[in-house]
C-alpha cells in the first residue's frame, strides 16, 4: 500500500538486538559489556553511507566515547578490544572493521545470537566500504 506523500520515512535502528540484549541483562558486567559493545557498533555504523558523518564530528565522538568508557567496570579481556574500536572510529571504516572484529571476539561470550549477527553484519559493512 502506498503511503500519503505526507508520511515520514520509517525510521530503523540498525542494533536492536544489542539493545534489546542490554536492556535484559540485570545491572553488572554483562549489562556494561552490551552496552560499551552497542556504543562501538554504533560510533563504526556512522562511517558507513549515506549518513556517513565527517572525520572532525567522528573525533569528538570517540573522545566523548573514550571518557565514557573509562567509567565502566568491564572485564579486563574487553578493555583494551573496546578503546581500539572507539579509538578507530576516528579514523576510517577498514581500521574500524578490523578493531569491530576483536571486540566481537573478544565479547562473543556476552553476546546472543542476534547481537553478534548484528556486529558481524557492520564489520562486513565497514570492510566494504574502504
Amino acid at each position: 500500500m502506498p503511503q500519503p506523500p505526507f508520511a515520514l520515512a520509517a525510521i530503523s535502528f540498525p542494533f536492536p538486538a544489542l539493545a534489546g540484549l542490554a536492556g535484559r541483562l540485570p545491572l553488572g558486567g554483562g549489562r556494561e559489556v552490551a552496552l560499551a559493545v552497542l556504543t562501538a557498533a554504533r560510533l563504526g555504523a556512522v562511517m558507513l553511507p549515506p549518513e556517513a558523518l565527517p572525520g572532525d564530528e567522528r573525533q569528538a565522538r570517540a573522545a566523548a566515547a573514550r571518557v565514557w568508557l573509562a567509567s565502566l567496570a568491564l572485564p579486563a579481556p574487553l578493555r583494551v578490544p573496546l578503546a581500539r574500536a572507539i579509538d578507530a572510529s576516528a579514523t576510517g571504516p577498514m581500521p574500524m572493521s578490523g578493531a569491530l572484529r576483536a571486540v566481537s571476539a573478544a565479547a562473543g561470550t556476552y553476546l546472543d545470537g542476534g547481537s553478534s549477527l548484528e556486529l558481524d553484519r557492520l564489520v562486513r559493512r565497514l570492510a566494504a566500504v574502504s
